[in-house]
């Protein structure tokens, strides 16, 4: 792959040490799903896929294993973290707490305008086709609703659980049918808030994300039977910089 497609444009490069800008590579890699689960991580292929040298991406990659994003494997090494069906099942128990309790303050404390750019959000999602562009739009309808809820420390606690959300791999959004269903189960939590309905608000949420987390269930049997049958690939095949 050559450098000069590889290299960070000068926008990305603006305002960042060289040390975050190796971190937002990666971090934007799995989050887009480039790097999924399991993806091996050398420095050099690194280095050749920024433009950067190898001590910023040795600072980043150190950083993102504190944060549990990266992991060392005695088999593969350096590998992008991956979650077992129990861990799974964990992030997302908690998530089915947390985002009712969201939905049931922001029932409670939401400003009319914030209900209503909610709703746009999702209005919007209807115009979109992409599975990147419904993840973003999905992203943004739910940390609304946490800022909704108006309450610091469950906005923290959610932001943090939606980075191990990232180790998930591919969004939900992408199994057919179910944008058109989640942008039903996203109405249904509005439209609770609207109405100033704290039970129904956290019903709503929890429902979705219970749905969310059947199709998770699916996507993750469907990984590991194709992770078992595909050779390791250089990391940098087919991996463009984030923009």
């Amino acid at each position: 792959m050559n450098a000069e497609h590889n290299d960070l444009d000068p926008g990305q490069r603006r305002g960042l040490s060289r040390s975050d800008q190796a971190y937002r590579f990666i971090v934007e890699g799995i989050q887009s799903g480039r790097l999924g689960p399991g993806t091996r991580l050398r420095e050099t292929e690194l280095a050749e896929a920024t433009g950067l040298s190898r001590t910023p991406i040795r600072e980043a990659l150190s950083r993102l294993q504190l944060e549990g994003l990266l992991t060392m494997d005695a088999a593969r090494g350096l590998i992008v973290t991956e979650l077992d069906h129990s861990m799974a099942s964990e992030l997302y128990a908690m998530r089915e707490v947390l985002e009712g309790t969201a939905a049931r303050l922001a029932a409670r404390h939401a400003a009319d305008v914030e209900i209503d750019f909610l709703r746009e959000i999702n209005v919007r999602d209807a115009q979109l086709t992409s599975p990147e562009a419904l993840a973003a739009n999905n992203r943004l309808f739910h940390e609304t609703l946490y800022r909704c809820a108006h309450n610091r420390y469950l906005v923290k606690t959610l932001n943090t659980l939606q980075e191990s959300m990232m180790l998930l791999g591919r969004t939900t959004l992408a199994a057919p049918g179910r944008a058109e269903t989640s942008r039903a189960e996203h109405a249904a939590i509005v439209e609770a808030l609207a109405r100033r309905d704290p039970d129904a608000a956290e019903q709503a949420a929890r429902a979705h994300i219970i749905a969310a987390y059947r199709i998770r269930l699916e996507q993750l049997f469907d990984n590991a039977a194709e992770s078992a049958s595909q050779p390791e690939k250089p990391l940098t095949e087919g991996l463009p910089v984030p923009t």
